[in-house]
């Protein structure tokens, strides 16, 4: 994914406050944690894709409103593909220092021949780092712009052909925003920039996440969300139990781990 924003020297992500349909997005990522002991360890390896409206605060959110407690943690920056993960080295130290269940790779949609190739070849060189650490992979299937709204379907094959590469697990979210679509096509998953999730959309790959590693039904989550630093996330029930099912729907169609 190429989106002109410059590469960060460094330090941690700034989060800053969410609203329901709103676009967050942060400044530059560099390894963030978090202060929970105990629970399951999920580290998100991505970029601004994944930690805009900080999707892995809402997927801890969500574990938590369900009685369990996911240890989450985030390395992203602006406009990384995997191989630049790869090469930048804090992904790989981050897995290498152990303590995951799961870790979540995402880059941008990759629905060309040559970023589908890519997208496969370092899902792969990870999963081997990922698996010696005692984790699983997992894909974070993300949507096309809307500009290249076609590319739907090939972006989807590009993350359900990687997640079958490496035996690991798929979050179909791009399918779960097509599934609230067919529901309601007035919901506003895209920001104003066309590549963006709202907060909405953001919740929508949350609650494909959190089921899939806690294999339980979306349906039913909370639509407020309280989040550590003070901001809380308020998605209109009706939206949300559409969301909730789309969700559903993409997780059971997508199989994947």
């Amino acid at each position: 994914m190429r989106m002109g924003v410059p590469r960060p020297s460094g330090g941690r992500r700034r989060v800053m406050g969410v609203a329901a349909f709103a676009l967050v997005l942060a400044c530059g990522a560099g390894p963030a944690g978090v202060e929970e002991e105990g629970g399951r360890g999920v580290l998100f390896v991505g970029n601004s894709l994944t930690y805009a409206n900080d999707l892995p605060e809402m997927v801890r959110a969500l574990a938590l409103a369900s009685g369990e407690t996911l240890r989450v943690e985030t390395v992203a920056y602006p406009d990384w593909s995997l191989e630049d993960h790869w090469n930048g080295g804090d992904a790989r130290a981050t897995i290498q220092r152990g303590g995951w269940e799961v870790v979540v790779l995402q880059q941008g949609p990759s629905s060309l021949p040559e970023s589908r190739a890519l997208l496969i070849d370092y899902a792969r060189r990870f999963a081997g780092e990922i698996r010696a650490a005692g984790a699983r992979p997992a894909l974070y299937a993300v949507w096309p712009s809307r500009a290249r709204f076609g590319d739907f379907d090939r972006a989807s094959e590009s993350y359900r052909l990687a997640a079958d590469e490496v035996d690991g697990l798929l979050f179909p979210a791009g399918e779960a925003w097509r599934a609230a679509w067919r529901a309601d096509p007035d919901l506003p998953l895209y920001a104003a920039d066309g590549l963006h999730p709202t907060v909405a959309g953001t919740y929508a790959a949350a609650l494909v996440i959190y089921a899939k590693i806690l294999n339980r039904s979306p349906v039913g989550a909370p639509s407020t969300l309280d989040l550590r630093n003070g901001d809380v996330v308020r998605i209109d029930p009706a939206a949300a139990e559409v969301l909730q099912r789309a969700a559903e729907t993409a997780i059971t169609a997508g199989a994947g781990g």
